[in-house]
């Protein structure tokens, strides 16, 4: 979800956010893959993260046009991190680097034209919702900008992240993360990745745990339960972010690849990427993404793909933690539902 708020704060411009769509296009007649043999780990698993073995898979989603159509995708094998970045884990990093985030420079004012200078400050966008119910279509009722407001203050400055460590680290521009991962020696997933991990071995489902939304009565995720922006009922037990691995990992053993927070994929956002690779033929291996980003939503203003969902989705405004759902967000826009985790690629010794 591409949200923009930092920018009309300081008077520039703003983003459209992208609520759930019916589906325009079905699915393409698919068959069954045959069973394979998954192939063991090629070593010890690296601290905190866990065996992907790639292959082939599915990608898409019926529920919304940017994610269609169905097509063929191969991914070599990676590991992944169990879950999202911790604010411990960051806390380390920054503290061994001194490393500042986008959030917590002042905005310079060539960055942002137009802007009126008492608005270049540092912060961050945060969750804000209304006390009564509001139409849907305009995304700046539910969203501010907030001074103050970066990792260590998640909610701004009067908030903090002493008894949160086990939380995900939120509001991270997309150079932070790249700069915490450079410091990890991984890198961020790539889209394709990113969705055969989350999709755990389960071909097309709606769900990284299967068909059922909450099977057996019991919630698999954090999301949004209540009236969507208003009132959060909590059902699931969080009214924003939960603590890292609360609810039950996939068929990887990876946790909250949907809901809790959006995550940063390295691949540009386009609305007709799937449409580009289907036509390429049928399997696109490694895919990496376009070379340059569109949204017609917002022509000029380039994204990157966030994945997984977040606790604010809802299918009464964006379900995409939706197996195959897509986000998208300005690189240099941080929020307090956005966070990410990291893979490493194989490393072969050399004879």
């Amino acid at each position: 979800m591409g949200v923009s708020a930092a920018k009309a704060a300081r008077g520039a411009t703003s983003s459209t956010a992208q609520p759930v769509a019916g589906n325009t296009q079905a699915a393409q007649p698919v068959s069954e893959s045959p069973p394979t043999k998954v192939p063991a780990p090629p070593g010890p698993a690296p601290e905190g993260m866990v065996w992907i073995p790639g292959g082939e898979f599915w990608m898409g989603a019926d529920e919304f046009p940017d994610a269609q159509p169905w097509h063929r995708v191969y991914v070599n094998g990676f590991w992944m991190d169990k879950t999202e970045v911790t604010n411990e884990q960051f806390e380390t990093f920054v503290k061994v680097t001194g490393y500042v985030t986008v959030a917590e420079r002042t905005p310079r004012a060539e960055d942002f034209p137009g802007a009126p200078p008492e608005n270049l400050v540092a912060g961050s966008v945060v969750f804000s919702p209304p006390d009564h119910p509001v139409k849907l279509n305009n995304h700046f009722q539910w969203w501010t900008y907030v001074k103050g407001a970066d990792w260590r203050h998640p909610e701004g400055p009067q908030s903090g992240i002493k008894d949160r460590g086990k939380y995900p680290v939120v509001h991270i521009a997309y150079e932070d993360a790249l700069a915490y991962a450079k410091w990890a020696g991984k890198r961020l997933p790539t889209e394709a990745e990113f969705e055969f991990a989350q999709r755990g071995r389960l071909d097309r489902k709606p769900y990284a745990w299967g068909d059922e939304l909450k099977p057996g009565g019991k919630f698999m995720a954090n999301t949004f339960q209540g009236h969507f922006p208003d009132k959060n009922t909590k059902e699931d037990g969080y009214e924003r972010a939960a603590p890292v691995a609360s609810f039950p990992p996939n068929g990887y053993g990876l946790y909250d690849m949907a809901g809790n927070v959006w995550e940063w994929t390295s691949d540009w956002y386009r609305h007709d990427y799937y449409r580009t690779l289907a036509s390429l033929g049928p399997l696109a291996r490694n895919p990496q993404g376009p070379a340059d980003s569109f949204d017609p939503s917002e022509p000029g203003v380039k994204k990157k793909v966030h994945k997984g969902g977040s606790f604010l989705c809802t299918d009464q405004y964006c379900a995409r933690y939706i197996a195959g759902g897509r986000g998208k967000g300005e690189p240099d826009t941080g929020t307090n539902h956005v966070g990410f985790r990291l893979v490493r690629d194989v490393v072969k010794e050399r004879a």
